[in-house]
């Protein structure tokens, strides 16, 4: 199998999740905007978007959740549950989706992505939009932590993988993740494992272009 990634959020939960599941694959590195690259990786995903897992005698298989999935039940350690907690970790891919990771992406896309890749200036109301639907979303998650360590009561899951995609960028973000306790010690018992804090290591995966820190806005 290979598992065809780039450092961008997307992209680096799957190479988390194939990490922590110690996964079999080859880690192929991937930029199919490129010139030249296109053509390549069309077959493999028509939008070209990253990940793309690529497994022999299978339909080569894009989207973060769908390779964390495939690669769970190839592993059998229920990091994507498959049990009575699949419901349950369902609910949260679904409403981090659609609250806390997408307005964690608004706010990030606007200080880190448009920057990285030269698509215009910060747009302020996006960021206020994004940061005031951050807010929202983070007392319910924050309230949710609270009395547990994890977003399942049965612990680590594929949900806190992908709810938490955008925090290791938050060096760019800079979301207000200080005033929500129990999602910034939650963010902190992610980056303990390896798998999470540093899911690149000794893979070649050239670093994201520089962007201008909060400091610097």
């Amino acid at each position: 199998m290979k598992l065809h990634y780039s450092r961008n959020p997307n992209p680096r939960v799957a190479v988390a999740a194939a990490r922590h599941l110690g996964a079999p694959v080859e880690f192929v590195f991937a930029a199919p905007f490129a010139p030249g690259q296109a053509e390549r990786y069309r077959p493999l995903n028509p939008g070209l978007s990253i990940p793309i897992l690529e497994e022999e005698g299978r339909r080569s298989l894009w989207e973060a959740d769908a390779i964390a999935c495939r690669l769970s039940r190839l592993s059998g350690t229920g990091f994507w549950r498959t049990d009575e907690d699949e419901p349950d970790m369902i609910r949260w891919l679904s409403w981090g989706k659609a609250n806390f990771a997408m307005a964690c992406d608004v706010v990030h896309f606007e200080y880190g992505t448009k920057q990285r890749y030269g698509l215009g200036p910060v747009d302020p109301a996006k960021v206020t939009a994004g940061l005031k639907d951050f807010r929202r979303a983070a007392v319910i998650l924050d309230a949710e932590l609270a009395s547990r360590p994890f977003l399942l009561d049965s612990g680590l899951s594929y949900a806190d993988f992908r709810m938490a995609t955008f925090l290791p960028f938050n060096d760019v973000a800079g979301l207000p993740l200080a005033e929500y306790p129990a999602i910034a010690a939650w963010s902190l018992r992610l980056e303990q494992m390896p798998a999470w804090t540093d899911p690149f290591a000794g893979l070649d995966a050239p670093l994201l272009a520089d962007v201008p820190l909060a400091s610097e806005r």
